[in-house]
């Protein structure tokens, strides 16, 4: 059985230390829609604001931090120290990667699918240089945040039902790629699962047929990009 234990994905995080209009540090707000996500702090010190059915919340980080979040909770990692480091655990890999995250952007944005699309992945536009590939998620990141502190406002004032609008555009943008989500959970996370229940009937039996395809895997060297929290390195665990 190929893939990474529990067909998570794991990645390096620098958190951005670029500036925002409220004068703090940090990533672009976003929520996932599938996947349950991880952080483990490994150096520095900052913080994490959530938006989620427990409304408004700040998380301080420090080295050992260890938190999770379901999907639908709006997160924003805040660089405090300016050296934020965390290892990202993530759910369901390969999904995530194929569009599971929607940015806070301004309620006109996310209304516009177009718009939407043509702001989450201005990033990723050929032919740009490194330079502008980091202008480019860095006004992602400002455009992310200028909705986020819009609702973080309506959350503190009404409570969380505010999210709902958000909630709803979300699944809105992502329902056309749920087909394709599944065939990477299959093969993954639920193969994996089905694939514990079958070593558990064998070892019931005292059968040691699958201790006999031990074997170690390499992921290699990880390959560097533009994250949405910051800069990543990660590796591609998909069987």
């Amino acid at each position: 059985m190929g893939g990474f234990p529990g067909g998570t994905a794991v990645s390096l995080v620098t958190v951005y230390d670029w500036p925002t209009v409220d004068g703090q540090a940090g990533g672009s707000p976003h929520l996932h829609t599938a996947s349950t996500e991880g952080y483990v702090v490994t150096g520095g010190t900052g913080a994490v604001e959530t938006l989620s059915g427990n409304g408004y919340e700040r998380h301080d980080l420090a080295r050992g931090s260890v938190l999770w979040f379901t999907p639908g909770t709006v997160h924003r990692l805040i660089n405090g120290s300016g050296d934020l480091q965390l290892v990202v655990v993530m759910q369901n890999a390969g999904i995530p990667e194929a569009g599971d995250a929607v940015f806070t952007f301004p309620e006109a944005v996310l209304a516009d699918p177009e718009a939407y699309l043509a702001a989450a992945t201005a990033p990723a536009a050929p032919d740009l240089t490194e330079t502008e590939r980091g202008e480019a998620t860095r006004a992602r990141r400002d455009l992310a945040v200028d909705g986020y502190l819009a609702l973080r406002e309506r959350v503190e004032a009404e409570g969380p039902a505010a999210m709902k609008p958000l909630w709803d555009s979300a699944a809105r943008l992502v329902s056309s790629r749920t087909e394709s989500w599944r065939r990477l959970w299959a093969d993954g996370p639920k193969a994996q699962a089905d694939a514990t229940g079958a070593h558990l009937d064998a070892l019931a039996k005292a059968d040691p047929a699958h201790l006999c395809d031990a074997h170690v895997a390499d992921a290699g060297d990880p390959a560097a990009k533009w994250g949405m929290c910051g800069r990543l390195e990660t590796w591609d665990l998909r069987p």
